[in-house]
């Protein structure tokens, strides 16, 4: 390794990334510029001399991954991007945080360029990190798992950068237990910790021992300390070695502990919390420009040569880029086959003969849907390699498991139920639900592979926060909630669902698929499989539900709707008897029987009901017009909506004439079927609902 370039210029670089950062808050008059400051020669270390990524392709398979955690300090990202020539440029630093900008308050993926992921809610940086870890290793073992390591195409690293705040919040410790177990050397995370938060001295909270914590997660840590003196010194060599110290660690991720002081070199204000969310003022900021020898009375300023030096990047990325690429090409043509998977998964393509693989369930057997949902993914795995997935511990009741695959896992960590391989597929996350699904979305972020990974529909909200940024990232994480209502019966209302259809649901961009018997099942996970944009969570019941029999079309007379109907998010599953409904049922999951039963009851009465199944209402909504017309005329007033949860949400789809057979309270421990008679998620219930409906 070259020992590191170290010159003038990139002294006044660095000063100079301190000042824009400084400046572009003080123009917009809120944000934190303090971490950016005292950040921007670690920053401008990894930009412009350790990193491998290309300024002019974002999207290229060898870079170096960065991500920056402390999305706050949005600037240590921009600066850099703008300094290295990645598409900003000095009007974009200019209109930090205001609208229409591409610098916006938190790091946006898909909105700047450069920003491999959104990060804001602090945590989630570093923890999905971990799946981009996840993600970069599964790939090797699917396109090139015999290479030396390091001699691959797909070799890379995962940098991070996180804060105080991201080691106080409980998700980085989830994820960062998982990245020891998981032996991820090729993660490093740089821990700027200058012990300040907007409370001020992190003291009065924060006081445990990082670097043993970590240790304990067997992590390789290191400590580069810019204080150790009693003077403050940037010591960029330290960090360096550090950072090369730990590429060279391959066993274990890397912790490098970066003591450093808040807002330096601010004369007033470094080292306080008035420097991390606020502008410095005028005064101080001249202060600082003229400790840099910059002039008070000028902003925004970047001389020519620095500009020009830092942005020898580009030049050094498309250097670095075609050098990779005949190492790629040299793959290529030795592996024609595993180059044909890579591009396919390029095009986010499903492979051929997905529906065929899909098994058909035969009605006249009653089948839970978590059972149905674990036999479409064994079908599924030999036709698509690059699925794998699994639970947060309860790969039993989530059916989650691609038998006879190994587990993703190093192979001394393998158990008397578990084959481990590091290249496995099948997904093991303990009990940590809220690192599950960030290291999901980090796998999603890396590409191009589908992973899927499990747990109750009531520890959703465990994840809840993750499964938000998934959706406003739009990218298509999958996760699977199985034990979907209170059908799951004796284990009480701690366990029992209630508000989680509805309140999921309530994020824009998620995708909430709740099929209605055995065969829509296998039809939407084609459908979640086939699309690339946004997350979605299939809700599976625990319970057994019958299957329905179906033709192969349309429904029409007494012959059920085809299950591939569910690609439209709601279907008419039975016609009225007559062709001409005077009420539509509208169910979703195991209620859609109860709503079947109950327009058999209707039509002994003259009552022709039509039943509709709405597998995912998201889907829907996504239909023209003239389909969601046809499956529910504007005409038909009389409605009523079934689902074991609550009707929240439904009262825009059943109208005012309408009615709702749900739950508005809380569960209780028995048995599914006596909850659901005590609680009135009947046939009956939804026959008299019915009539009720029809008499407004």
């Amino acid at each position: 390794m070259a020992a590191l370039q170290w010159d003038s210029i990139d002294n006044t670089a660095v000063d100079t990334a301190r000042l824009l950062a400084a400046d572009a808050v003080e123009k917009v008059g809120n944000g934190h510029p303090g971490t950016a400051m005292s950040l921007a020669p670690a920053a401008y270390l990894l930009f412009q001399k350790v990193m491998r990524r290309d300024p002019s392709d974002q999207h290229w398979l060898g870079r170096d991954r960065f991500v920056l955690s402390v999305g706050h300090s949005s600037l240590t990202q921009y600066v850099q991007l703008y300094l290295g020539g990645y598409g900003l440029e000095l009007d974009d630093l200019k209109a930090l945080r205001t609208w229409g900008s591409l610098t916006p308050g938190h790091p946006e993926y898909g909105h700047t360029d450069g920003v491999e992921i959104t990060t804001g809610p602090l945590g989630q940086g570093l923890a999905s990190a971990v799946g981009f870890a996840y993600a970069a290793r599964y790939e090797r073992g699917l396109l090139d798992p015999d290479t030396a390591a390091g001699k691959s195409p797909f070799d890379h690293f995962v940098y991070v950068i996180a804060g105080d705040g991201d080691l106080q919040e409980g998700i980085t410790s989830e994820a960062s237990s998982l990245a020891g177990h998981q032996q991820l050397g090729n993660l490093i995370a740089i821990y700027d910790s200058n012990q300040i938060s907007i409370e001020d001295d992190t003291n009065i909270a924060f006081t445990e021992d990082v670097a043993k914590r970590y240790e304990a997660y067997h992590w390789h840590v290191q400590t580069v300390d810019w204080k150790k003196t009693g003077d403050y010194v940037e010591d960029i060599h330290a960090l360096n070695d550090a950072i090369e110290a730990a590429k060279a660690e391959t066993g274990r991720p890397s912790l490098i502990i970066l003591k450093t002081i808040i807002g330096w070199p601010s004369p007033k204000k470094q080292n306080t919390g008035k420097i991390h969310g606020s502008a410095l003022g005028a005064d101080e900021l001249a202060a600082v420009k003229e400790v840099l020898g910059f002039d008070p009375a000028e902003s925004f300023v970047v001389a020519d040569e620095v500009l020009a030096h830092t942005r020898k990047a580009v030049d050094r990325g498309a250097t670095e880029r075609a050098e990779w690429q005949k190492g790629f090409d040299a793959w290529k043509a030795a592996n024609p086959e595993k180059g044909a998977l890579l591009d396919r998964l390029l095009t986010g393509n499903l492979p051929d003969g997905v529906e065929d693989a899909l098994p058909v369930f035969e009605p006249g057997k009653d089948v839970s849907t978590r059972s149905a949902s674990g036999k479409v993914l064994n079908a599924l795995g030999p036709v698509i390699p690059e699925l794998w997935g699994g639970s947060a511990d309860l790969a039993e009741s989530n059916n989650t498991t691609i038998e006879g695959a190994a587990s993703f896992v190093p192979s001394e960590h393998s158990t008397g139920e578990w084959t481990g391989n590091e290249h496995g597929r099948v997904l093991h996350f303990g009990i940590r639900e809220h690192a599950m699904g960030a290291i999901l979305n980090g796998i999603a972020l890396h590409g191009p592979t589908r992973a899927y990974g499990g747990t109750f529909l009531i520890f959703s909200d465990y994840m809840r926060p993750a499964v938000r940024l998934a959706a406003l990232m739009n990218v298509p994480s999958i996760f699977v909630w199985t034990h979907d209502s209170v059908a799951l019966g004796e284990d009480g209302p701690t366990h029992q669902p209630i508000e989680q259809l509805a309140t999921l649901r309530a994020i824009p961009n998620l995708a909430v698929v709740r099929p209605g018997d055995a065969n829509e099942v296998g039809y939407a996970w084609q459908e979640i499989l086939t699309r690339r944009g946004g997350p979605a969570g299939i809700a599976l019941t625990r319970q057994n539900i019958p299957v329905f029999e179906r033709g192969d079309g349309e429904a029409s007379g007494e012959t059920f709707a085809d299950a591939s109907f569910v690609a439209k998010g709601a279907y008419i599953l039975a016609e009225a008897p007559n062709g001409t409904p005077d009420v539509i049922l509208i169910a979703t999951g195991s209620e859609v029987h109860l709503a079947v039963e109950a327009r058999e009851a209707l039509k002994s009465d003259g009552v022709n009901a039509r039943v509709v199944s709405v597998p995912c209402v998201e889907w829907f909504s996504e239909q023209d017009a003239a389909y969601q017309e046809k499956v529910l005329p504007k005409a038909i007033t009389a409605r009523v909506s079934v689902e074991a949860g609550l009707a929240l949400g439904w009262r825009d789809i059943v109208g005012d004439a309408g009615r709702s057979v749900s739950i508005e309270h809380f569960g209780a421990s028995a048995d599914y079927k006596t909850l659901f008679r005590e609680f009135g998620i009947t046939t009956e219930a939804v026959v008299a609902a019915a009539k009720e409906s029809l008499g407004k």
